[in-house]
């Protein structure tokens, strides 16, 4: 149970922890870091719902035969429509941004990004559910997720929670907060990871045979938050290359921590 208890915490971990640049760090961060920063977790978030999530569902399924992608089909379109029935919901970010006029001065800049502390904890849901279900899986003695599988995801989302916190506290502290005001709304954005996570895990052992339909769901949750809203930021502005090479930096490093550890 330690294992599992860390493993929820890794990621909120991640966010604290990108949260604190606020008080090492004088200046904002540039848009150009930003853009790079969004375009890393959207690779880490790709890769770790292909290899974390999604072929562990197709794997459970084996025994279905030639329709084993059911069950992994069919609960990637439920996260799409649950994360697209947030999105009515709960407008996001960049919705709301482009209706702001950027010249009416520092409150509405700060509305601004306290918007964007709501984007971040709503997408944050979807990967503590992701990071709980794998750790279910594990509990459960699934054959499809090893401790070193369920840790890479934990450590992957960890490593695009670093930035999310320095994207959230930097321009808080630029906008008129104090620097540990700031620290804590960007801590306070990942804390609903760990409790989502552990609400899955909870859910989730009581229906084990459920655990394919469960794991394609926090990754289609994913990755309806990356095309949604990561890509278009990293899109964003001149030189936007620069978001899809560390796309594919963040791609590549999650692949190789779940194939390594897993």
């Amino acid at each position: 149970m330690k294992t599992v208890i860390w493993g929820l915490l890794i990621p909120f971990i991640g966010t604290a922890a990108g949260s604190a640049c606020v008080f090492f760090l004088k200046k904002d961060l540039r848009a150009g870091v930003q853009r790079a920063l969004t375009g890393f977790a959207a690779g880490v978030m790709v890769a770790a719902s292909i290899w974390s999530l999604i072929v562990p569902a197709i794997e459970q399924s084996a025994d279905k035969g030639r329709w084993a992608f059911l069950p992994a089909f069919i609960g990637f379109w439920l996260g799409i429509l649950f994360l697209l029935l947030l999105d009515h919901i709960i407008p996001h970010l960049h919705r709301s941004i482009d209706h702001v006029d950027q010249t009416e001065g520092p409150k509405v800049k700060l509305n601004r990004t306290l918007m964007m502390v709501l984007a971040v904890t709503l997408h944050n849901i979807p990967e503590g559910m992701a990071v709980g279900v794998v750790y279910a899986g594990l509990l459960s003695a699934s054959a499809s997720i090893t401790a070193g599988g369920a840790l890479a995801l934990a450590l992957g989302i960890a490593i695009q929670n670093f930035p999310e916190g320095a994207i959230i506290s930097m321009p808080l502290f630029a906008e008129g907060k104090s620097k540990p005001k700031s620290f804590w709304l960007g801590v306070l954005s990942g804390a609903v990871e760990p409790v989502f996570g552990g609400i899955t895990v909870l859910v989730a052992s009581l229906v084990v045979p459920a655990m394919p339909y469960l794991l394609s769901f926090a990754a289609g949750a994913m990755l309806y938050v990356v095309v949604e809203e990561l890509i278009p930021e990293m899109s964003s502005g001149e030189h936007s290359n620069i978001g899809v090479i560390f796309f594919a930096v963040g791609f590549s490093i999650m692949m190789a921590l779940d194939v390594a550890l897993g």
